[in-house]
């Protein structure tokens, strides 16, 4: 089985917000997936569109046709967090996390597909 890989990294976007636009695309192969993810009105969907395009283009470099693909793993990691804050009354400071995500897409081809 041939594996194709593709992540984005330091995405400044929470990781419970991509979650549930992953979980829409993760049962399709990965070009019904960039057919459906313009049409999903979440900000995290052109991040994961960008990914999944990354990891087709990684796999036609192989020689391996996108139809022969499936979705292995798709993964939703959490990043580091900028630590920000709010200053309201009487000299206080009210702390801001900005969460940070990781997505890491990996192709692999089918069983009963042609290898290359």
């Amino acid at each position: 089985m041939m594996e194709f890989k593709s992540e984005q990294k330091y995405l400044i976007l929470s990781p419970r917000k991509i979650r549930p636009v992953v979980d829409v695309i993760k049962k399709m192969t990965p070009i019904k997936a960039l057919e459906k993810l313009p049409f999903i009105k979440k900000r995290a969907s052109e991040f994961i569109l960008k990914v999944i395009k990354s990891a087709l283009a990684n796999a036609s470099q192989k020689g391996v046709s996108a139809e022969n693909l499936i979705f292995k793993e798709i993964q939703i990691g959490e990043g580091p967090r900028l630590k920000r804050g709010q200053p309201v009354s009487r000299g206080r400071w009210h702390p801001i996390k900005k969460r940070m995500a990781h997505i890491k897409v990996i192709l692999e081809s089918k069983k009963n597909g042609t290898k290359s």
